[in-house]
């Protein structure tokens, strides 16, 4: 198991004597700067998202973006005139992300101070800092991966799901059921790698261990007779979200230990997780094989917990660090999951 850094998924950005040299409203027609605009590129290629957190009026900030080309580069904008902290955390729950998996950058030292003290786990920088970002280790992910050059466009494609259930006239149950959510299944490969790393990294809150494999490992792993390697897909009538679950079984005799599973937290609200669980359960039960999970807990993972009881798993055995669960049939039939279609793919024995 490899311990590694938290990467920034997201950084956060002030306006005015920030992003630009000088004030919206009070009509300096500021222009962006060179070092933010290559920050905002570059960054933005390996996958971390941009978004806003300004002190100002939302129409003429918003504007001012669209007028330099930048406003689709923000997956989250927030002007107004509270504390900043209250808008770095608004975005975090808009974005489904930890707030220790945030950056904010601003000129003002007060500003940083109070975003320090309301959030702790906030990265902060000023704004002298941004040139420096393309070199940060925080702000460069192990691999770039496909996902990772897609991930605005993912984000941006969420926030029309969401406007659409806003406006959607039934339950939450209904909606799901509308969006013809297809999960499919298949063994890592190769190619597979890299993502399926970065996912241990990025993964904290849907993940059952808290554990982090290299791409060695999970080579490894994918070529040992005593593991399974799954990743899953998922996509929805609004289009696809990418490869974003991850779970790593061993085979003990004639146990199969769920070790590790991860979904992202792009899909938190989709209720797939259950579903990912039910066809490893399931992969388990047609090899003869019973059913046990791994679950370690973290600060931020007790979701998982219940998802797992959800899904059909009753706790074995625990101990301070660690809970061992056995799959139980008669709380298994229970669990929905009928709003999600399984497929498998690639090479599932």
């Amino acid at each position: 198991m490899t311990v590694v850094e938290q990467t920034v998924k997201c950084m956060v950005w002030d306006l005015d004597d920030t992003l630009w040299d000088g004030v919206v409203l009070e009509q300096d027609a500021p222009v962006p700067r060179a070092d933010a605009l290559r920050a905002l590129d570059v960054l933005d290629r390996r996958g971390i998202l941009h978004a806003v957190a300004s002190r100002g009026e939302f129409e003429p900030a918003a504007a001012h973006l669209r007028l330099h080309g930048l406003e689709d580069l923000f997956c989250a904008i927030d002007v107004g005139w509270g504390p900043k902290s209250e808008a770095v955390r608004r975005i975090a729950e808009t974005l489904n992300v930890g707030l220790d998996t945030i950056a904010f950058v601003d000129n003002d030292p007060v500003e940083r101070a109070e975003v320090s003290e309301a959030l702790p786990r906030v990265r902060c920088y000023p704004a002298e800092q941004i040139a420096s970002f393309p070199d940060l280790p925080e702000l460069t992910p192990p691999a770039v991966t496909e996902e990772a050059r897609q991930r605005r466009a993912l984000y941006r494609a969420e926030r029309t799901r969401q406007a659409s259930e806003q406006e959607f006239p039934g339950s939450n149950s209904e909606f799901l059921a509308s969006l013809d959510l297809v999960m499919t299944v298949r063994s890592a490969t190769e190619d597979d790698l890299d993502r399926a790393h970065e996912l241990t990294v990025r993964s904290h809150q849907l993940n059952t261990t808290g554990r982090t494999f290299g791409i060695g490992q999970l080579r490894a792993l994918c070529a040992s007779d005593d593991h399974e390697v799954l990743v899953a897909s998922l996509a929805d009538r609004f289009g696809g979200y990418g490869t974003i679950g991850l779970a790593v079984s061993e085979i003990r005799g004639g146990d199969s230990v769920l070790q590790l599973l991860l979904m992202s937290c792009r899909v938190m609200s989709r209720g797939v997780g259950t579903a990912l669980i039910r066809h490893v359960v399931d992969r388990a039960r047609r090899h003869g094989r019973r059913a046990l999970a791994e679950f370690v807990p973290t600060d931020v993972n007790r979701v998982m917990l219940v998802t797992l009881r959800f899904a059909g798993f009753e706790v074995l055995d625990s101990d301070a660090g660690r809970t061992l669960l056995v799959f139980d049939d008669a709380r298994g039939r229970s669990a929905g999951t009928g709003h999600v279609r399984v497929l498998t793919g690639g090479a599932l024995p």
